[in-house]
């Protein structure tokens, strides 16, 4: 990178840290106000920085326009799908990908198992809201208001015994998910069928989907499968890294 270049892009970790006037930029920079000038004229120029009438400089709208275009146009399932694979490969298990659109919690993808038992699921599908690790892990993720209004509306179909009965317990549940940063489903839906999630975050640290490993008890037994847990949240967040360009707060 040439050095000027590496300059001018020195400027916007410090104008995101608040507006700064000419000599403060020189100063951080260790260049003459001229250089830092001319670096900051040109970026004003592009709308990366703006000059306000205190003629301190601060970050243009543009560079925030251009951010925002940029995660509209990541695909987290293109960039999901090979570390799935991978975990795919490494386990034998099921490995889904879902995300909350519009009320439900929908698979946007599905990495099958290499045994003979396949899972009813499919892409495109909603999922069990009140019991599935996925799910609860991309409500947990919603503040508190939201996730008791979530609540309040839903129903709680006992598919098994070890379902969530009702608001109160789906609640605590989501609580404990939010504050340890994984979930389960241990029979919840099937009697026969385990899961372990875990979340993946974008730049601003909110969950924007999750993924999770299922194995029925006939391959795997629950506890056989939550040694796995540490395999899949390091998945997680080699995605998160990946989708977000920062390290995950685990």
């Amino acid at each position: 990178m040439s050095q000027t270049v590496d300059r001018a892009l020195s400027i916007l970790p410090l104008l995101a840290q608040g507006p700064a006037d000419l000599g403060q930029v020189a100063d951080r920079l260790g260049v003459h106000k001229s250089t830092a000038l001319r670096l900051l004229r040109t970026l004003h120029e592009h709308g990366l920085v703006y000059r306000q009438q205190d003629q301190r400089y601060r970050l243009g709208a543009r560079l925030f326009a251009l951010a925002q275009e940029a995660v509209e146009n990541l695909d987290i399932r293109e960039i999901a799908h090979p570390h799935l694979m991978a975990l795919n490969e490494r386990t034998g298990h099921t490995v889904h990908l879902a995300v909350h659109e519009e009320g439900e919690v929908l698979y946007i993808d599905k990495v099958e198992s290499r045994y003979p038992v396949r899972m009813y699921s499919r892409i495109g599908k909603p999922v069990a809201i009140t019991v599935a690790a996925v799910a609860k892990l991309l409500l947990a993720d919603f503040p508190e208001p939201e996730r008791r209004a979530i609540a309040a509306r839903l129903d709680y179909p006992m598919y098994t015994p070890r379902s969530i009965p009702n608001a109160a317990a789906f609640l605590k549940e989501l609580a404990t998910v939010r504050e340890q940063g994984w979930a389960t489903d241990l029979g919840g839906h099937e009697e026969s069928i385990n899961c372990i999630g875990a979340p993946i975050r974008g730049a601003d640290g909110r969950v924007v989907a999750a993924m999770s490993v299922s194995a029925p008890n006939v391959v795997v037994t629950a506890e056989e499968l939550l040694t796995l847990l540490p395999l899949v949240r390091r998945t997680a967040d080699a995605i998160t890294r990946e989708y977000s360009g920062t390290a995950p707060n685990s």
